[in-house]
């Protein structure tokens, strides 16, 4: 650690971010009059498309019929749509109808697309030292605190 950053500067800056990223989602999810489990949802189908529910439940840590009803949920808004398998006509696939890089939807990825643009105009070499100091932040935190 530098002297130019101290520990309560870091803690705080780390702080205001997460503030800020929870603010903007938040508010991106009041505009489009959804909760927060359907946002995170939406947004790990659109990283995952084709997604089985049973992996949706794993990801949210909800019940199966939490994520069928989550599901149904979305299907009746018109923005996801459950597919046959055609490998395993027992299985279903869930996708995005809608394009998360359109609006109004784009607003839950908004801010984290700003970070990227921002983090564009940083040196490699930098930007990889600090995911490293957060990776071993997180790592160290979660570890001792047993989470």
């Amino acid at each position: 650690m530098t002297d130019e950053v101290t520990i309560p500067e870091l803690r705080r800056a780390l702080t205001d971010y997460v503030r800020a990223r929870s603010t903007a989602f938040a508010a991106a999810r009041r505009a489009l009059g959804i909760g927060e489990g359907d946002a995170n949802a939406l947004l790990h189908i659109a990283a995952n498309p084709g997604i089985r529910p049973t992996q949706l439940r794993e990801h949210l840590g909800i019940t199966a019929a939490g994520v069928t009803a989550l599901i149904d949920r979305l299907v009746d808004r018109g923005v996801v749509r459950r597919d046959v398998d055609p490998r395993d006509r027992r299985v279903n696939r869930v996708s995005l109808t809608i394009d998360i890089a359109d609006e109004p939807w784009v607003q839950l990825t908004r801010f984290d697309d700003d970070f990227d643009v921002v983090l564009l105009d940083h040196d490699e070499v930098e930007a990889m030292r600090f995911a490293q100091l957060l990776d071993a932040l997180t790592a160290g935190t979660v570890d001792r605190s047993g989470r």
